[in-house]
């Protein structure tokens, strides 16, 4: 039962990692993406209701000897997710993850590498626009990656914006105000991040300081849109979890670039060349952009470093040891 595939609870994912450790983790990944030694296998989606989806992403990590798969569906806002990692020296099953932790984990690290490569350095204050599962740790990965005064959140409920707010207080000690308008809430801010499900954009050029930086982080499938076209030519440095997945998925990104591969898409970077590259946000810049449609990498760099820690400390549950039978022919 020694290689018996290890059942990984979302307690034990939580125990594992914070999430500062994970922006770490995370970037740990994206260097070997970037030097060929892991690749993501390109997102899949499929509607399954008029703004419910079907997901499955995933990728392998040579240089961890690991490859993986996480799939979910999205009804009305509930999912519950699995992660699956399987040895690439043998194909055995090394775990199965419970992965809504760990899925929100890996979302808010990508804005925390995004917000740390690319956000003015003296950024002091962020504004989040939506409040809903995902909120809070996006605002805690801003918070990890800059030195936070204050926090501004707006969302379209009055009520689960203030909730939202004294939530953040409570869990992040920040200052936070619930504005009461959306207006109010992204005026000067030099972060702002994205984080709903709307199928129209709402965030345009007239609302963008200058300087500031933009995390679009919802929208991560072809059927939602969250910011205008006219925030593209603004922007002195463009930036993606995944070129391919993007390219595939985001509707603001296919309208400005096209749905096909052309050298439009050169102006385009994925993250892990700004980190490869140790790149910076360039001098005088008005605007930069990072929009991250969830990629199977990031997942699987949670998933390498959540596995070892739970190795080396022991007590998560083994699954049966499987026994081989042939199927049935008649």
């Amino acid at each position: 039962m020694a290689d018996a595939p290890l059942w990984i609870t979302e307690q034990d994912v939580t125990s594992c990692i914070a999430l500062p450790e994970a922006i770490d983790a995370l970037e740990r990944i994206l260097a070997m993406e970037a030097k060929g030694q892991a690749s993501n296998m390109t997102k899949t989606a499929m509607m399954v209701g008029p703004n419910n989806a079907m997901h499955a992403l995933g990728g392998a990590v040579a240089g961890a000897g690991v490859c993986g798969t996480k799939t979910w569906v999205n009804i009305d806002g509930k999912s519950q997710t699995v992660l699956i990692l399987f040895s690439l020296a043998d194909g055995r099953l090394r775990a199965v993850f419970e992965a809504t932790a760990l899925g929100q984990t890996r979302t808010a690290a990508m804005t925390g590498v995004g917000t740390k490569r690319l956000a003015p350095p003296e950024a002091d204050e962020a504004t989040i626009i939506g409040s809903g599962k995902q909120a809070l740790p996006q605002v805690a990965a801003v918070a990890a990656a800059r030195k936070l005064r204050q926090v501004r959140v707006f969302s379209r409920r009055p009520e689960a914006r203030e909730a939202f707010a004294e939530s953040v207080r409570n869990a992040l000690g920040l200052k936070v105000i619930a504005s009461a308008t959306f207006e109010d809430a992204v005026k000067d801010a030099p972060i702002v991040t994205l984080i709903t499900n709307a199928t129209q954009p709402f965030f345009a050029s007239a609302h963008a300081a200058k300087g500031s930086h933009i995390n679009a982080m919802g929208a991560i499938v072809a059927a939602r849109a969250e910011f205008a076209q006219d925030i593209f030519p603004r922007c002195g440095l463009v930036a993606v979890d995944s070129v391919d997945n993007v390219r595939e998925l985001s509707a603001e990104f296919r309208q400005r670039y096209g749905a096909e591969k052309s050298a439009k898409w050169d102006a385009v970077l994925p993250i892990s060349r700004v980190i490869a590259d140790d790149m910076k946000r360039p001098a005088g810049c008005d605007l930069t952009l990072f929009k991250a449609m969830g990629m199977g990498l990031s997942d699987l760099a949670m998933a390498i470093e959540i596995l070892a820690r739970i190795e080396k400390r022991g007590g998560a549950h083994r699954l049966p040891e499987r026994l081989r039978v042939p199927p049935r022919l008649t």
